[in-house]
């Protein structure tokens, strides 16, 4: 997957709850993306007070990796 496929699924699927490499400062209750100091992708949730919840932390060698698993879990966000 590659950037402009998660931009067109946000928009179509109308995702909200997001933060796609640090755009905005965390806030509660959202999936998260960014690139770590190590050369990796790391997804993420945050809990209600907009802390990332370490347990919920998954590293990718890759970014077409990393997206796939973004998606999925801005997918299971959705109420």
């Amino acid at each position: 997957m590659i950037n402009e496929e998660v931009n067109k699924i946000i928009k179509d699927e109308g995702l909200k709850r997001f933060n796609l490499y640090n755009e905005h400062s965390l806030k509660e209750n959202e999936v998260g993306i960014r690139k770590s100091n190590n050369n990796q992708w790391e997804v993420y949730v945050t809990d209600e007070r907009a802390n990332i919840v370490q347990g919920s932390i998954t590293a990718f060698d890759n970014e077409s990796d990393a997206l796939d698993n973004f998606i999925k879990r801005l997918r299971t966000e959705v109420v």
